[in-house]
């Protein structure tokens, strides 16, 4: 049987507060039109969850909810046709290998918007797709994409009984629900992969450091405009920030004043960071120049004072700070133009892990070698903003992988 097309369930993180079905037709039309009658209820008890989850975590987590809860309760719409109350560990097995292997009809090539404000009214978005596959970086646009090979990483799966769960026992909070059947199937999930790989650290090398940090420097020497991104790439990579810790936000917004020194002389960084929790992170000497240099081209003081309430970046149109999607094409455009420099001078074998980095891999480049220094990881934990020292050293300490890779090159094969 033929799936029908679905809808998108729920708008953006500020548009359901105040939500008005009226406004959004096609979905109106889809919750109270429906032979279906749970469709509504169960609609507005994901909207409950949703506003809940709105209210107490950050946009981010908003998002990644918003994502699970609408995948989960149109699986329930459209193929289960049963109240999710009823559900038991079986059917949230069924959930789970229909997001193993979704309909192709339900999986898109990009994000889209879910809703289009046309004529006073939010229109579906044809081109919204409940699943997305993505095309890895390196991969040309010309290439045919066969969405029958999509499957979910183990961190989706994760997220997904992270979601499901959560909601269920929302749910069971308000005396809705009086079971949490993701929690209990989870343990008998078959997709679950127990993973004792060495973990690879999805970092720049430090000769592809170097030549990023130097093509920025070309850049910014050659075109004022260039400086910001300067500015930005050598601050996330030093100050191991993630990229929303820089850029403007609905309850954060970084400023020059967030830059303090204490009675010592140090110098930090304030940073509003992930589970809404203020860390400082300290602010190295060297850096100073960097900083010095981005708000000499602002026309500020060489360093901040305590009242310079300015965007900690600033956009070029406009008034206000930068959002993450803005950072990520000023340092994506940075990362494409040292890609081409290295591919011409070292080969493509040195250069091609440059196709896959992120701005997230500057965090990690800065973590990692500061790791190799041998500074104390105590201190690295707490600039990175893990709230735990044994995160910081699952993730970047290598040591023993490295000794363990050494020895097995003298294994012989005669």
């Amino acid at each position: 049987m033929k799936l029908a097309k679905p809808l998108p369930l729920y708008p953006t993180y500020n548009e359901i507060k105040d939500i008005d079905l009226s406004l959004y037709p096609e979905l109106n039309a889809f919750l109270t039109e429906s032979a279906e009658p749970n469709r509504l209820q169960h609609w507005q008890w994901g909207l409950n969850f949703l506003q809940y989850i709105g209210r107490n975590k950050s946009e981010h987590t908003y998002n990644r909810f918003r994502n699970e809860t609408e995948r989960f309760l149109t699986w329930i719409f459209l193929v289960k046709q049963q109240p999710m109350d009823s559900l038991r560990k079986q059917d949230i097995l069924e959930y789970v290998d229909f997001c193993w292997k979704p309909p192709v009809s339900l999986i898109g090539l990009a994000a889209y918007d879910r809703f289009i404000y046309q004529n006073d009214h939010y229109k579906v978005n044809p081109k919204w797709q409940p699943f997305r596959m993505k095309i890895p970086k390196n991969q040309s646009s010309d290439t045919k994409v066969d969405k029958k090979k999509y499957r979910p990483s183990q961190e989706t799966l994760k997220s997904l009984f992270t979601s499901v769960t959560a909601f269920y026992k929302y749910l069971m909070n308000e005396e809705i629900c009086y079971g949490n059947p993701a929690s209990i199937a989870k343990t008998d999930c078959r997709y679950f992969i127990a993973d004792a790989q060495v973990k690879e650290i999805r970092r720049l090398t430090e000769e592809q450091w170097q030549y990023v940090l130097n093509i920025a420097f070309s850049l910014a020497e050659n075109d004022c405009a260039y400086e910001r991104s300067l500015f930005i790439i050598a601050t996330l990579k030093t100050l191991f920030l993630r990229i929303s810790e820089l850029s403007e936000r609905k309850d954060w917004s970084p400023e020059m004043r967030h830059f303090w020194q204490d009675g010592e002389n140090n110098w930090w960084l304030k940073i509003y960071g992930k589970g809404r929790k203020l860390r400082d992170v300290s602010v190295p000497t060297q850096y100073l120049s960097y900083l010095k240099r981005y708000r000499l081209y602002r026309a500020l003081p060489a360093l901040p004072s305590s009242y310079e309430n300015v965007p900690l970046v600033e956009k070029i149109r406009g008034q206000g700070g930068m959002t993450s999607r803005h950072l990520t094409r000023l340092v994506q455009e940075v990362f494409d133009k040292t890609y081409e420099k290295m591919k011409q001078e070292k080969g493509e074998n040195m250069t091609r892990k440059l196709m896959e980095a992120s701005t997230h891999w500057l965090r990690h480049t800065g973590a990692s070698m500061e790791v190799e220094r041998g500074r104390a990881l105590k201190d690295i934990s707490e600039d990175l903003g893990h709230s735990s020292m044994a995160t910081t050293d699952t993730i970047y300490v290598q040591s023993e992988n490295k000794k363990r890779a050494a020895s097995g090159k003298d294994r012989l094969v005669d």
